[in-house]
């Protein structure tokens, strides 16, 4: 298992680390011990969707590990190759909130932003 280091294939933006240390506060996670799990999974109206996940298991043998803000981030091996380049941001408008991402590599996406294609 690697040392999470502070270079990470994805960004957080600030609204979104802030959302998400705000998620760990209100579930009394252990924050020492938690990790956001991003990935991506067949499927979603465009081929692929993402995956984000507060998670407690220690990373596996496949997966990297990463921080972004302070934000210990993990990411399996295959779901990294379509999230490199990825960033993460957090909405909360008149028409919703919700994570958001902002993909580089996708060729394609559809109108509710939580697939793509690549």
């Amino acid at each position: 298992m690697s040392t999470p280091v502070e270079v990470s294939p994805i960004r957080l933006s600030d609204s979104a680390i802030k959302e998400i240390k705000s998620i760990v506060t209100e579930q009394g996670l252990p924050e020492e011990k938690t990790w956001l799990r991003v990935g991506v999974k067949g499927g979603g109206c465009s081929g692929f969707s993402y995956v984000l996940d507060l998670v407690e298991d220690a990373p596996g043998e496949t997966d990297e590990e990463f921080t972004s803000g302070g934000v210990k981030v993990v990411i399996d091996s295959k779901s990294l190759l379509y999230l490199e380049g990825v960033e993460i941001d957090f909405k909360d408008e008149v028409m919703g909130r919700g994570f958001v991402f902002k993909n580089p590599n996708a060729t394609s996406s559809c109108g509710c932003g939580h697939s793509f294609s690549a």
